[in-house]
């Protein structure tokens, strides 16, 4: 998204520059300024946004010009200044600010937020492309666990920003439906199963004898034996292992669905490892084909070893197939299918060399794979310090976080609005922002360590802190009672605050492109807590005389210009959360 008044500075300082170092241009940046639209364009790159804002909007390093100048930063600063407007450009060190009056921002952002409400934001930048996102990927027979949620919480945030962006988002759930497990599950259940059970609780019932299974074999080693001869009739299509095998298969389809109308997750197909069992032969005769497919004590690879990696591993010695080959297989299929721009694969990061691997095998197979298919690696997540294990039972069920997040939430509401008509649908969504938000407000790459404590917690940088601040918007609104309109004077907006709103709601676009060049939807976190924070700041603002400044006043005017930015404030607010997966209600 093109800033705009970025843009302005931008052209501003080439000209300046222009000015004063016209005769070296070409030393400044090389091939990219033959033309002065280059150079206007390499500045509008550099361009900060300064961290105290008392310095500026903007700021302009010129460290980027020192080097080929043989002058030092400060003096390049001063010397670009003599050619600027000194009531907009400043100098501080190295860098050169800019300023720019509220009006200006106010006339520009205003009125396009009002008019585009919850399409604010959105952009064309996607051209329709296709961006594929495998995320959740459950394995099926067992437990929705908190240990899911990262990638379901970061696939469904980067589907709902790349189509935003204008891209074709296809949400595609892996699930993990195929494998030695169900030989072992297959075992168990003919040791240990209870059908009645199965009806009640079916998850659970599965679970707790895939456990069980786990712990007989420490003392029964034969039981493993029994699990793979299981699984080879499975994949030999034997009828009642077939049976066995759909049976918990739409059993767990239908938790799992359960728990993704709760989450409002939304997947465009369901195709797991299952799926592509009849695809990995083809994709194998494909890179015998190429030549890339060789003989390895009996195992058929493709040797990396040239790029500092391990074979990749796509057939075994007795001749099973593996999550690689099936990796493979599905890169065709869905390249074959949906002809993607990207495909993302949302997997914890513990998966990183097995991604290597096979995203180095399709770059050696077909150079149109390079620079498109991405691993979004996340961190484990532990519970409590510990880390959790379904084959131990140490799993801490979804299902039960939100409900002990909903009675929290529902407690802390019915104290502060005990005459809230509609409670409990508010409670459920403040506890699922709360568990949503404690996910992704955390760096992809760390460790989450999922402390009740903190998750719960509804103050600070937290998800209903965000929707407290969205019910208080709305309040606000409804006080007022009247039509809220775009026609107001602008030159009414005078305060740092007021000018702190404005620029920031200006800047969601742009947030919104860098949380999927990174694919880190902290950027969209952290820019909604500021957001929270600054409108804060304005409601509770003071003047002179130390008096708040309250924002439905007796002055007409004033609060009808005031109202337009709350009413721009909740409507960014309401979008951003609703990307990252978190309703907003209209009052807590």
């Amino acid at each position: 998204m093109e800033n705009t008044f970025q843009k302005i500075i931008a052209n501003k300082i080439a000209e300046a520059v222009n000015e004063a170092y016209g005769d070296r241009i070409g030393l400044l940046t090389g091939e990219l300024t033959e033309s002065k639209q280059n150079l206007n364009d390499f500045i509008y790159a550099k361009i900060e946004i300064p961290k105290d804002s008392r310095l500026g909007d903007f700021a302009f390093p010129t460290f980027v010009f020192s080097k080929p100048l043989k002058q030092g930063p400060p003096q390049i600063a001063e010397k670009l200044a003599e050619y600027l407007d000194r009531d907009i450009f400043t100098v501080t060190g190295a860098y050169l600010n800019a300023k720019i009056q509220v009006w200006e921002v106010a006339e520009k952002v205003l009125p396009d937020i009002y008019s585009l409400n919850e399409k604010y934001g959105e952009q064309t930048i996607g051209d329709g492309r296709k961006v594929v996102i495998d995320f959740s990927s459950p394995n099926i027979a067992k437990p929705f666990g908190v240990g899911h949620l990262r990638s379901t919480a970061i696939g469904n945030c980067l589907y709902r920003v790349y189509k935003k962006l204008g891209f074709e988002s296809i949400g595609i759930n892996h699930l993990g439906d195929w494998g030695t497990q169900f030989g072992k599950l297959i075992v168990a259940f003919k040791n240990w199963g209870d059908e009645k059970k199965l009806k009640d609780n079916p998850i659970q019932h599965l679970f707790d004898i895939y456990v069980k299974f786990h712990t007989e074999e420490e003392s029964d080693p034969e039981l493993g034996d029994e699990a793979r001869l299981w699984f080879k009739k499975l994949e030999e299509g034997d009828e009642e292992a077939a049976h066995l095998w759909l049976n918990f298969r739409e059993l767990s389809m239908q938790e799992f669905q359960r728990i993704y109308d709760i989450l409002d997750v939304h997947f465009d197909h369901y195709t797991g490892e299952s799926f592509y069992n009849d695809k990995t032969e083809p994709a194998i005769e494909l890179l015998r084909g190429a030549g890339m497919a060789t003989e390895s004590q009996g195992a058929l690879v493709v040797d990396l070893e040239k790029y500092g990696m391990p074979p990749c591993l796509l057939k075994k010695a007795d001749g099973a197939t593996l999550y690689a080959t099936r990796d493979i297989a599905g890169i065709l299929f869905r390249h074959e299918t949906y002809d993607f721009y990207k495909a993302l694969y949302v997997v914890g990061s513990a998966q990183q060399e097995h991604f290597r691997q096979v995203f180095k095998v399709m770059e050696l197979l077909d150079e149109c794979f390079i620079g498109r298919l991405e691993h979004i690696g996340f961190g484990w997540i532990r519970f409590q310090d510990q880390a959790m294990s379904t084959r131990k039972g140490n799993i801490v069920l979804l299902d039960d976080v939100i409900e002990t997040a909903r009675k929290k939430a529902a407690e802390i509401i019915k104290e502060k609005n005990p005459e809230l008509d509609n409670l409990e649908e508010t409670a459920e969504m403040v506890a699922l922002g709360a568990i949503l938000f404690a996910d992704l407000n955390i760096k992809r790459h760390k460790d989450v360590n999922f402390r009740w404590e903190e998750v719960l917690n509804f103050e600070g940088e937290t998800g209903p802190y965000l929707q407290y601040t969205h019910a208080r918007l709305c309040a606000l609104i409804r006080r007022w009672g009247s039509e809220i309109n775009d026609d107001v004077d602008f030159n009414l907006y005078k305060s740092r605050e007021e000018k702190d709103l404005i620029l920031h709601l200006y800047r969601f676009g742009e947030i919104i492109e860098l949380t999927a060049a990174k694919n880190e939807p902290d950027f969209l976190t952290e820019y909604l807590l500021e957001l929270s924070a600054i409108f804060n700041r304005f409601y509770q603002r003071k003047d002179e005389q130390g008096q708040l400044v309250r924002i439905i006043s007796d002055d007409i005017d004033e609060t009808q210009a005031r109202m337009l930015l709350v009413a721009a404030a909740r409507i960014v607010l309401k979008e951003g959360l609703y990307l990252l997966g978190i309703k907003a209600p209209e009052q807590m």
